[in-house]
């Protein structure tokens, strides 16, 4: 099977059992790239938001696992500033740190909507353990208020 073949799967798949507060821009010229929007998980402190993001899939999909990266300024303890989602999910070949077992990396067996609905877990709770933003992960762990604060700035924006 070749990768384009895969996403289209995982567009039919999406289409079929869609995740909740997620939609897809699914651009036929360009597959190997989707915009998305997804809104701010209930009871999560991103709770109303209308957050832009996008994935991008390589050439070699689903041997290697896409990159998800939030267009919309997020202020997470797993997004780094430049809005690249940290999470094992996505993480390719052996964790040379020891943080990730092989069953939490990436498996060609995950779909889109898998990565999906781990990232809607991560928004509704923060793990703080291996950050990818340490500023936010010290905010979240030391004051959550102001960490909610933070984050009602970016939700509030991303409305804009």
């Amino acid at each position: 099977m070749n990768s384009l073949k895969i996403i289209f799967e995982n567009y039919k798949l999406f289409n079929k059992d869609p995740v909740d507060g997620v939609s897809i821009d699914f651009d036929d010229e360009n597959p190997f790239e989707w915009k998305l929007i997804i809104i701010g998980p209930k009871d999560s402190p991103y709770e109303g938001g209308c957050f832009k993001a996008k994935i991008i899939f390589p050439k070699n999909f689903p041997h290697s696992p896409p990159e998800f990266t939030f267009i919309s300024k997020i202020f997470h303890p797993n997004i780094y500033e430049n809005g690249k989602v940290c999470i094992s999910i996505l993480h390719e070949g052996e964790d040379r740190f020891g943080y990730e077992s092989a069953d939490e990396r990436w498996r060609p067996v995950h779909s889109v909507n898998s990565i999906l609905l781990s990232i809607i877990s991560l928004l509704h709770d923060p793990n703080d353990e291996s950050p990818a933003n340490i500023d936010s992960a010290k905010i979240w762990r030391e004051d959550k208020y102001e960490f909610q604060k933070i984050v009602n700035q970016c939700t509030r924006e991303s409305l804009e």
